[in-house]
Protein backbone atom coordinates (compact mmCIF):
# COMPACT_ATOMS: atom_id res chain seq x y z
CA UNK A 1 0.00 0.00 0.00
CA UNK A 2 2.99 2.32 0.69
CA UNK A 3 3.63 2.64 -3.24
CA UNK A 4 -0.08 4.03 -3.60
CA UNK A 5 -1.06 7.91 -3.07
CA UNK A 6 -4.49 8.77 -1.58
CA UNK A 7 -5.91 10.76 -3.71
CA UNK A 8 -9.20 12.93 -1.90
CA UNK A 9 -12.18 13.54 -3.72
CA UNK A 10 -14.56 16.34 -2.49
CA UNK A 11 -18.22 17.12 -3.65
CA UNK A 12 -18.64 19.14 -6.32
CA UNK A 13 -20.43 22.39 -6.21
CA UNK A 14 -24.15 22.91 -6.68
CA UNK A 15 -23.22 24.70 -10.22
CA UNK A 16 -20.13 22.20 -11.27
CA UNK A 17 -22.82 19.17 -10.27
CA UNK A 18 -25.42 20.86 -12.49
CA UNK A 19 -22.82 20.71 -15.41
CA UNK A 20 -22.54 16.96 -14.46
CA UNK A 21 -26.16 16.13 -14.84
CA UNK A 22 -26.49 18.65 -17.48
CA UNK A 23 -23.77 16.61 -19.52
CA UNK A 24 -25.87 13.03 -18.50
CA UNK A 25 -29.13 14.56 -19.14
CA UNK A 26 -28.79 13.02 -23.24
CA UNK A 27 -28.14 9.76 -22.10
CA UNK A 28 -31.11 8.80 -19.55
CA UNK A 29 -33.15 10.51 -22.13
CA UNK A 30 -32.29 7.91 -24.59
CA UNK A 31 -32.42 4.94 -21.66
CA UNK A 32 -35.90 5.76 -21.00
CA UNK A 33 -37.00 6.92 -24.09
CA UNK A 34 -38.24 10.56 -22.02
CA UNK A 35 -37.67 14.31 -22.57
CA UNK A 36 -36.60 16.08 -19.32
CA UNK A 37 -38.17 19.32 -19.15
CA UNK A 38 -36.37 22.76 -19.52
CA UNK A 39 -34.91 23.65 -16.09
CA UNK A 40 -35.37 20.06 -14.14
CA UNK A 41 -31.99 18.54 -13.94
CA UNK A 42 -31.15 22.48 -11.96
CA UNK A 43 -34.31 21.88 -9.97
CA UNK A 44 -32.96 18.22 -9.84
CA UNK A 45 -29.65 19.18 -8.42
CA UNK A 46 -31.12 22.12 -6.29
CA UNK A 47 -33.71 19.75 -4.65
CA UNK A 48 -31.69 17.26 -3.53
CA UNK A 49 -28.18 19.77 -2.23
CA UNK A 50 -31.15 20.97 0.27
CA UNK A 51 -33.68 17.82 0.90
CA UNK A 52 -31.00 14.79 0.97
CA UNK A 53 -28.27 14.93 3.34
CA UNK A 54 -26.75 11.78 4.06
CA UNK A 55 -25.78 11.72 0.31
CA UNK A 56 -23.02 13.54 -1.93
CA UNK A 57 -23.74 15.56 -5.37
CA UNK A 58 -24.01 14.65 -7.64
CA UNK A 59 -24.89 11.27 -7.32
CA UNK A 60 -28.08 12.10 -5.50
CA UNK A 61 -29.31 14.32 -8.25
CA UNK A 62 -28.48 11.67 -11.14
CA UNK A 63 -30.22 9.23 -8.43
CA UNK A 64 -33.38 11.71 -8.66
CA UNK A 65 -33.65 12.21 -12.38
CA UNK A 66 -32.99 8.48 -13.25
CA UNK A 67 -36.08 7.49 -10.58
CA UNK A 68 -37.85 10.34 -12.66
CA UNK A 69 -37.35 9.21 -15.74
CA UNK A 70 -37.95 5.81 -15.26
CA UNK A 71 -41.37 6.48 -13.50
CA UNK A 72 -42.36 8.17 -16.43
CA UNK A 73 -41.48 5.57 -18.76
CA UNK A 74 -42.93 2.77 -16.97
CA UNK A 75 -46.03 5.02 -15.98
CA UNK A 76 -46.78 7.22 -19.70
CA UNK A 77 -49.02 9.79 -19.90
CA UNK A 78 -51.27 9.27 -22.87
CA UNK A 79 -51.50 12.45 -24.10
CA UNK A 80 -47.87 12.52 -24.80
CA UNK A 81 -46.28 11.41 -28.10
CA UNK A 82 -42.68 11.92 -26.26
CA UNK A 83 -42.67 11.14 -22.59
CA UNK A 84 -41.74 14.31 -20.39
CA UNK A 85 -40.71 14.74 -17.16
CA UNK A 86 -41.38 18.01 -15.33
CA UNK A 87 -41.25 19.86 -11.99
CA UNK A 88 -43.87 18.13 -10.96
CA UNK A 89 -43.00 14.40 -11.06
CA UNK A 90 -39.15 15.34 -9.96
CA UNK A 91 -41.13 17.00 -6.88
CA UNK A 92 -43.89 13.76 -6.18
CA UNK A 93 -40.07 11.76 -6.56
CA UNK A 94 -38.50 14.24 -4.05
CA UNK A 95 -41.05 13.56 -1.82
CA UNK A 96 -41.32 10.18 -1.14
CA UNK A 97 -37.29 9.88 -0.94
CA UNK A 98 -37.36 12.27 1.75
CA UNK A 99 -40.70 11.64 3.28
CA UNK A 100 -42.34 14.85 3.22
CA UNK A 101 -45.35 15.98 2.14
CA UNK A 102 -45.16 16.94 -1.80
CA UNK A 103 -47.24 20.15 -1.24
CA UNK A 104 -44.66 21.34 1.04
CA UNK A 105 -41.77 20.95 -1.71
CA UNK A 106 -43.70 22.80 -4.48
CA UNK A 107 -43.31 26.69 -5.35
CA UNK A 108 -46.45 27.37 -3.88
CA UNK A 109 -46.18 26.27 -0.91
CA UNK A 110 -45.00 29.84 0.43
CA UNK A 111 -49.10 30.35 0.21
CA UNK A 112 -49.05 27.59 3.09
CA UNK A 113 -46.99 29.57 5.15
CA UNK A 114 -48.63 32.63 4.40
CA UNK A 115 -51.47 30.74 6.25
CA UNK A 116 -49.90 28.92 8.77
CA UNK A 117 -50.46 30.99 11.64
CA UNK A 118 -54.24 31.02 11.14
CA UNK A 119 -54.48 27.44 10.23
CA UNK A 120 -52.63 26.22 13.40
CA UNK A 121 -55.20 28.66 15.07
CA UNK A 122 -58.26 26.88 14.06
CA UNK A 123 -56.98 24.29 15.52
CA UNK A 124 -55.31 26.22 19.39
CA UNK A 125 -57.21 28.47 21.21
CA UNK A 126 -56.02 31.20 23.56
CA UNK A 127 -52.31 30.70 22.62
CA UNK A 128 -51.81 33.12 19.81
CA UNK A 129 -48.62 34.90 21.07
CA UNK A 130 -47.21 31.28 21.19
CA UNK A 131 -48.34 29.93 17.78
CA UNK A 132 -47.24 33.17 16.33
CA UNK A 133 -43.83 32.76 17.33
CA UNK A 134 -43.46 29.53 16.78
CA UNK A 135 -44.49 29.80 13.28
CA UNK A 136 -42.44 33.09 13.03
CA UNK A 137 -39.12 30.92 13.71
CA UNK A 138 -40.36 28.34 11.06
CA UNK A 139 -40.69 31.25 8.31
CA UNK A 140 -37.35 32.45 8.88
CA UNK A 141 -35.77 29.16 8.62
CA UNK A 142 -37.90 28.84 5.35
CA UNK A 143 -36.76 32.70 4.11
CA UNK A 144 -33.23 31.73 4.15
CA UNK A 145 -32.44 33.81 7.08
CA UNK A 146 -31.68 31.46 10.24
CA UNK A 147 -28.28 29.70 9.93
CA UNK A 148 -28.74 26.97 7.24
CA UNK A 149 -25.95 25.22 9.18
CA UNK A 150 -28.49 24.44 12.21
CA UNK A 151 -31.88 23.21 12.84
CA UNK A 152 -34.49 24.42 11.16
CA UNK A 153 -36.01 26.09 14.40
CA UNK A 154 -34.70 24.57 18.29
CA UNK A 155 -37.83 25.68 20.31
CA UNK A 156 -38.87 25.14 23.84
CA UNK A 157 -42.65 25.15 24.81
CA UNK A 158 -42.70 25.91 28.53
CA UNK A 159 -46.22 26.46 30.39
CA UNK A 160 -48.83 24.53 32.78
CA UNK A 161 -49.42 20.79 31.45
CA UNK A 162 -52.80 20.79 29.42
CA UNK A 163 -52.45 23.45 27.28
CA UNK A 164 -51.69 22.67 24.14
CA UNK A 165 -47.91 22.45 23.93
CA UNK A 166 -48.27 19.16 22.48
CA UNK A 167 -50.64 19.67 20.21
CA UNK A 168 -48.85 22.50 18.81
CA UNK A 169 -46.49 20.26 17.40
CA UNK A 170 -48.80 17.93 16.51
CA UNK A 171 -50.41 20.07 14.15
CA UNK A 172 -47.61 21.92 13.18
CA UNK A 173 -45.89 18.49 11.74
CA UNK A 174 -49.42 18.12 9.87
CA UNK A 175 -49.52 21.49 8.27
CA UNK A 176 -45.68 21.66 7.62
CA UNK A 177 -46.44 17.93 5.43
CA UNK A 178 -43.47 16.61 8.08
CA UNK A 179 -43.40 13.49 10.15
CA UNK A 180 -44.04 14.09 13.43
CA UNK A 181 -41.47 11.92 15.68
CA UNK A 182 -41.88 11.71 19.58
CA UNK A 183 -40.04 11.29 22.33
CA UNK A 184 -41.27 10.79 26.03
CA UNK A 185 -38.11 12.20 28.05
CA UNK A 186 -39.75 10.17 31.18
CA UNK A 187 -37.97 7.38 29.70
CA UNK A 188 -34.60 8.39 29.95
CA UNK A 189 -34.54 9.43 33.49
CA UNK A 190 -31.92 6.88 34.16
CA UNK A 191 -28.34 7.29 33.08
CA UNK A 192 -27.64 4.49 30.69
CA UNK A 193 -30.96 4.63 28.73
CA UNK A 194 -29.56 8.27 27.85
CA UNK A 195 -26.91 6.11 25.67
CA UNK A 196 -30.53 4.79 23.69
CA UNK A 197 -30.76 7.96 21.78
CA UNK A 198 -27.57 7.59 19.59
CA UNK A 199 -26.81 3.82 20.45
CA UNK A 200 -25.16 1.59 22.82
CA UNK A 201 -21.05 1.28 23.38
CA UNK A 202 -19.39 -1.70 22.05
CA UNK A 203 -19.58 -4.79 24.10
CA UNK A 204 -23.24 -3.44 25.57
CA UNK A 205 -26.66 -4.62 25.34
CA UNK A 206 -28.32 -2.90 22.41
CA UNK A 207 -25.32 -2.02 20.48
CA UNK A 208 -26.26 -3.67 17.33
CA UNK A 209 -29.33 -1.61 17.72
CA UNK A 210 -27.92 1.60 16.86
CA UNK A 211 -29.23 4.69 18.21
CA UNK A 212 -33.56 5.62 18.53
CA UNK A 213 -32.71 9.12 17.94
CA UNK A 214 -30.56 8.80 15.26
CA UNK A 215 -31.73 6.12 12.78
CA UNK A 216 -35.30 8.25 13.41
CA UNK A 217 -33.66 11.37 11.85
CA UNK A 218 -32.09 9.12 9.09
CA UNK A 219 -34.96 7.22 7.94
CA UNK A 220 -36.87 10.35 7.87
CA UNK A 221 -34.82 14.06 7.94
CA UNK A 222 -37.31 16.28 7.41
CA UNK A 223 -39.67 16.19 10.46
CA UNK A 224 -41.17 17.67 13.55
CA UNK A 225 -38.59 15.90 16.62
CA UNK A 226 -40.67 16.41 19.66
CA UNK A 227 -39.05 15.86 23.33
CA UNK A 228 -41.97 15.90 25.79
CA UNK A 229 -41.18 17.36 29.49
CA UNK A 230 -37.18 17.52 28.98
CA UNK A 231 -36.99 17.98 32.70
CA UNK A 232 -37.74 14.33 33.58
CA UNK A 233 -34.93 12.96 31.64
CA UNK A 234 -31.24 13.02 33.00
CA UNK A 235 -28.82 15.58 33.30
CA UNK A 236 -26.86 13.86 30.84
CA UNK A 237 -29.17 13.89 27.89
CA UNK A 238 -28.39 17.48 27.36
CA UNK A 239 -24.94 16.57 26.02
CA UNK A 240 -26.67 15.30 23.14
CA UNK A 241 -29.13 18.41 22.47
CA UNK A 242 -26.47 20.43 22.68
CA UNK A 243 -24.73 18.87 19.54
CA UNK A 244 -27.67 18.50 18.00
CA UNK A 245 -28.61 22.09 18.12
CA UNK A 246 -25.50 23.49 17.57
CA UNK A 247 -23.94 21.90 14.57
CA UNK A 248 -27.47 19.91 13.57
CA UNK A 249 -25.70 16.52 13.46
CA UNK A 250 -25.20 13.38 15.30
CA UNK A 251 -23.10 10.34 15.10
CA UNK A 252 -24.43 6.95 16.29
CA UNK A 253 -22.40 4.14 17.72
CA UNK A 254 -21.61 2.46 14.75
CA UNK A 255 -20.23 5.99 13.39
CA UNK A 256 -23.14 6.68 10.95
CA UNK A 257 -24.32 10.61 11.02
CA UNK A 258 -27.35 11.79 11.54
CA UNK A 259 -28.68 15.42 10.12
CA UNK A 260 -30.60 17.21 11.91
CA UNK A 261 -30.93 20.55 8.99
CA UNK A 262 -33.83 19.62 8.16
CA UNK A 263 -36.06 19.08 11.06
CA UNK A 264 -37.91 21.26 13.72
CA UNK A 265 -36.75 20.28 16.92
CA UNK A 266 -39.16 21.63 20.10
CA UNK A 267 -39.25 20.56 23.45
CA UNK A 268 -41.17 21.09 26.07
CA UNK A 269 -41.64 21.63 29.51
CA UNK A 270 -43.42 22.10 32.95
CA UNK A 271 -41.11 23.99 34.66
CA UNK A 272 -41.98 26.88 36.30
CA UNK A 273 -45.87 26.33 35.50
CA UNK A 274 -46.30 26.81 38.92
CA UNK A 275 -45.78 30.69 39.20
CA UNK A 276 -48.62 30.80 36.14
CA UNK A 277 -51.17 30.36 39.45
CA UNK A 278 -49.35 32.82 41.89
CA UNK A 279 -49.31 35.77 39.63
CA UNK A 280 -51.19 37.84 41.58
CA UNK A 281 -47.91 37.77 44.41
CA UNK A 282 -45.36 40.42 43.03
CA UNK A 283 -46.47 39.80 39.09
CA UNK A 284 -50.03 41.55 37.72
CA UNK A 285 -50.89 40.48 33.85
CA UNK A 286 -50.18 37.70 31.79
CA UNK A 287 -46.80 39.02 30.75
CA UNK A 288 -45.49 39.30 34.28
CA UNK A 289 -46.71 35.81 34.66
CA UNK A 290 -44.88 35.13 31.83
CA UNK A 291 -41.92 36.35 32.87
CA UNK A 292 -42.00 34.75 36.06
CA UNK A 293 -41.95 31.34 34.25
CA UNK A 294 -38.85 32.16 31.98
CA UNK A 295 -36.89 33.40 35.14
CA UNK A 296 -37.70 29.81 36.53
CA UNK A 297 -36.61 27.88 33.11
CA UNK A 298 -33.35 29.82 33.16
CA UNK A 299 -32.56 28.76 36.59
CA UNK A 300 -33.61 25.38 35.93
CA UNK A 301 -31.52 24.56 32.70
CA UNK A 302 -27.81 25.79 32.12
CA UNK A 303 -27.01 29.03 30.32
CA UNK A 304 -25.38 26.81 27.60
CA UNK A 305 -29.02 24.85 26.53
CA UNK A 306 -30.66 28.66 26.87
CA UNK A 307 -28.45 30.16 24.72
CA UNK A 308 -28.73 27.42 21.55
CA UNK A 309 -32.30 27.53 21.21
CA UNK A 310 -34.21 29.52 18.47
CA UNK A 311 -36.82 30.53 20.74
CA UNK A 312 -39.09 29.81 24.32
CA UNK A 313 -42.55 30.27 24.10
CA UNK A 314 -44.44 30.28 26.74
CA UNK A 315 -48.28 28.91 26.97
CA UNK A 316 -50.39 30.72 28.98
CA UNK A 317 -52.97 28.78 31.39
CA UNK A 318 -56.80 27.32 30.20
CA UNK A 319 -59.44 29.17 31.21
CA UNK A 320 -62.92 28.13 30.87
CA UNK A 321 -63.28 29.67 27.57
CA UNK A 322 -60.42 28.18 25.65
CA UNK A 323 -61.89 24.64 27.61
CA UNK A 324 -65.44 25.56 25.74
CA UNK A 325 -63.69 26.31 22.34
CA UNK A 326 -61.77 22.81 22.99
CA UNK A 327 -65.14 20.67 24.05
CA UNK A 328 -66.49 22.06 20.67
CA UNK A 329 -63.40 20.77 18.39
CA UNK A 330 -63.46 17.40 20.46
CA UNK A 331 -67.48 17.05 20.00
CA UNK A 332 -67.12 17.98 16.45
CA UNK A 333 -64.32 15.13 15.99
CA UNK A 334 -67.09 12.56 17.70
CA UNK A 335 -69.93 14.24 15.19
CA UNK A 336 -67.78 13.20 12.49
CA UNK A 337 -67.70 9.56 13.41
CA UNK A 338 -71.38 9.25 14.16
CA UNK A 339 -72.18 10.43 10.86
CA UNK A 340 -70.66 7.29 9.17
CA UNK A 341 -73.21 5.69 10.88
CA UNK A 342 -75.99 8.22 10.41
CA UNK A 343 -75.91 9.38 13.52
CA UNK A 344 -76.87 12.73 14.65
CA UNK A 345 -75.89 13.78 17.92
CA UNK A 346 -77.68 16.68 20.13
CA UNK A 347 -76.29 17.90 23.62
CA UNK A 348 -78.83 20.11 26.00
CA UNK A 349 -77.19 23.05 27.09
CA UNK A 350 -77.16 20.90 30.85
CA UNK A 351 -75.04 18.37 29.69
CA UNK A 352 -72.68 20.26 27.78
CA UNK A 353 -71.57 22.22 30.81
CA UNK A 354 -71.50 19.11 32.51
CA UNK A 355 -68.78 17.67 30.15
CA UNK A 356 -66.96 20.83 30.71
CA UNK A 357 -67.21 20.84 34.36
CA UNK A 358 -65.93 17.85 34.66
CA UNK A 359 -63.74 18.02 32.14
CA UNK A 360 -61.45 21.15 32.75
CA UNK A 361 -59.56 22.16 36.28
CA UNK A 362 -57.41 25.11 36.66
CA UNK A 363 -54.51 22.81 37.16
CA UNK A 364 -54.56 20.37 34.39
CA UNK A 365 -56.40 22.43 31.60
CA UNK A 366 -58.44 20.97 29.21
CA UNK A 367 -56.54 17.11 29.26
CA UNK A 368 -59.42 15.70 31.04
CA UNK A 369 -62.01 16.17 28.14
CA UNK A 370 -61.07 13.29 26.20
CA UNK A 371 -61.32 11.21 29.53
CA UNK A 372 -64.72 12.63 30.24
CA UNK A 373 -66.30 12.31 27.01
CA UNK A 374 -64.71 8.85 27.11
CA UNK A 375 -66.34 7.48 29.75
CA UNK A 376 -69.78 9.45 30.38
CA UNK A 377 -70.99 10.27 26.93
CA UNK A 378 -69.17 7.58 24.72
CA UNK A 379 -70.62 4.69 26.62
CA UNK A 380 -74.46 5.75 26.11
CA UNK A 381 -73.95 5.76 22.42
CA UNK A 382 -72.47 2.81 22.25
CA UNK A 383 -74.86 0.45 23.79
CA UNK A 384 -77.62 2.62 21.65
CA UNK A 385 -75.59 1.80 18.02
CA UNK A 386 -75.16 -1.35 19.39
CA UNK A 387 -78.32 -2.44 20.88
CA UNK A 388 -80.90 0.27 21.07
CA UNK A 389 -82.45 3.10 18.59
CA UNK A 390 -79.57 4.15 17.03
CA UNK A 391 -78.81 0.61 15.24
CA UNK A 392 -79.39 1.97 12.03
CA UNK A 393 -79.62 5.57 12.39
CA UNK A 394 -81.14 8.39 14.32
CA UNK A 395 -81.14 11.30 16.59
CA UNK A 396 -79.14 10.93 19.93
CA UNK A 397 -80.25 13.40 22.20
CA UNK A 398 -78.42 13.87 25.60
CA UNK A 399 -79.52 15.78 28.45
CA UNK A 400 -78.76 15.77 32.10
CA UNK A 401 -81.11 13.57 34.92
CA UNK A 402 -80.06 13.32 38.59
CA UNK A 403 -76.56 14.77 37.93
CA UNK A 404 -75.32 12.48 35.03
CA UNK A 405 -75.98 12.14 31.16
CA UNK A 406 -79.24 10.11 29.60
CA UNK A 407 -80.40 9.73 26.66
CA UNK A 408 -83.82 11.29 25.88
Amino acid sequence: MRRFQQIDIAEPSVDDAICIVEGLRPSYEKFHSVKYAAGVVEFAVRSAAKHIRDRFLPDKAIDLIDEAGAYRETHPLTTQKRQTVDRRLLTDILARVCKIDAEALKEQSNDALRTLESDIKKEIFGQDEAVARVVEAVQMSKAGLADDTKPMASLLFVGPTGVGKTEVARVLSERMGMKLVRFDMSEYAEKHAVAKLIGSPAGYVGYEDGGLLTAAVRKTPNCVLLFDEIEKAHPDIFNIFLQMMDYAALTDNHGERADFRNAVIIMTSNAGAQYASRASIGFTGSVSRGDAMLTTVKKTFKPEFINRLTDIVVFHDMSRQMASLILDKKLAQLQAKLSAKNVTLHLSTEARELLLTKGFTPEYGARELDRVIGSMLKPLLMREILFGKLKKSGDAVVDVKDGALRLA
